[in-house]
């Protein structure tokens, strides 16, 4: 790796390349930094989503880290900021800085693209704006393992890394790496950080490094996240399936169970033996029993908190309409019928990581996603059920 030095300035700029980037599964070049990917190109061109699109871009997951003496980093980004018609502003992506594995540090970055999103008609506008940058310093002057958490909400691309000492990548941890696919709740919807996912809490409790491809909206059984998943080297693999499929009312019950098998099978097929968890749906009150479309609810618009409402007929699950009950069941049925030839494939019900107690103490704020107290509680639970005593606990000695 080469860095460029400025004799009349202390700063070393290093060019962000893949050695320096984890959770990422491509990297586009573009005219304003490079942006990382969690769905590979080939894939982001089988169907030209835009929500899929603004989901995988979106780097949930995705770390920088390198081993430095550095009093002082500095990362100018491009980054995304979403503004909702009718909404209160959100709040800007946080940057959390990781030194051998401690959060010592938590910043945004100001300025960047904007993206006005009309949730009652359907459009977006894109507008450009300038670079930003975070800055982190005091930092102990020994050799250490940095990691830049990039905001897991606001797609962002990398522009320039500084840093007052020579940077080289982090040298391979040797831990186990868990690949997990899932919907907005795996991306982190409402979490307080990158680092308090529940995906990426629960990968710090279980000691293994997090490719997570949770994509907002996006868990919809699609063969070629299946076939990414397939090609990505990973020790422990899991899939969360329901909530999207409900709230699109994408496929009826007939189509469902056969793309369930299917993805599977092309999971199974680059990842034969490993221990493969299937999680089905966390508690959803408005979904447990009625079918989709989800949809904004006009009455929350203007109101300063957008929420979400069932627009199903619960009559229709006759008809093959799916409910988050309907899933759980015909999940359960799929992973035992494999199970019986397949030892490593194991189930999760979603209700044991958030449930009723859950939801009378910890309510869904918009109907639909956990706040930051709940994605803690989920990954703490999943941590405990999954690697703690579950199928992707550590062999002993390992």
């Amino acid at each position: 790796m080469r860095t460029e030095h400025h004799p009349e300035h202390p700063w070393i700029t290093t060019p962000v390349t893949a050695d320096l980037l984890r959770g990422a599964l491509d990297l586009e070049p573009t005219g304003r930094g490079l942006l990382p990917h969690r769905l590979p190109a080939w894939a982001r061109a089988q169907y030209a989503d835009g929500q899929l699109a603004m989901a995988e871009s979106q780097p949930s997951g995705v770390r920088l880290a390198f081993r430095t003496r550095a009093t002082a980093v500095e990362l100018d980004t491009v980054p995304t900021k979403r503004v909702y018609v009718g909404a209160p502003p959100r709040p800007d992506g946080v940057y959390e800085l990781l030194v051998d594995g401690r959060q010592v540090g938590r910043s945004s970055v100001a300025g960047g693209d904007t993206l006005t999103i009309d949730m009652a008609t359907g459009t977006a506008e894109h507008r450009e704006g300038p670079p930003g940058t975070v800055r982190f310093a005091d930092l102990p002057g020994e050799a250490k393992d940095v990691e830049i958490w990039l905001p897991h909400n606001e797609t962002t691309r990398l522009v320039a890394l500084r840093t007052d000492a020579p940077v080289e990548p982090t040298p391979d941890p040797g831990r186990r790496v868990w690949l997990h696919h899932g919907s907005s709740i795996s991306h982190g919807s409402d979490a307080a950080g990158p680092t308090s996912t529940w995906p990426a809490l629960a990968a710090s409790l279980g000691g293994v490094e997090l490719i997570n491809l949770g994509f907002g909206g996006g868990a919809l059984l699609d063969p070629f996240t299946a076939r990414a998943m397939r090609d990505t080297p990973a020790d422990l693999v899991s899939v969360k399936i329901g909530i999207n499929l409900v709230n699109t009312d994408l496929m009826r019950l007939r189509a469902f169970t056969p793309a369930v098998h299917g993805f599977l099978d092309t999971l199974r097929e680059g990842h034969p033996t490993a221990p493969l968890l299937v999680v089905s749906p966390i508690l959803c009150p408005i979904h447990e029993d009625t079918p989709g479309p989800s949809v904004p609810d006009p009455e929350s618009f203007g109101t300063g908190r957008l929420r979400f409402k069932a627009t199903g007929d619960p009559a229709e699950r006759a008809g093959g309409k799916l409910t988050l009950g309907v899933i759980r069941d015909e999940l359960a049925g799929i992973v035992a019928q494999r199970a019986a030839h397949d030892p490593n494939l194991h189930l999760i019900d979603g209700r044991d990581l958030y449930g009723e107690a859950d939801a009378a103490e910890l309510p869904l704020p918009d109907e639909l996603h956990p706040d930051a107290a709940t994605h803690r509680r989920i990954g703490e639970r999943f941590a405990e059920r999954a690697f703690a005593h579950g199928p992707f606990a550590a062999a002993p000695g390992a």
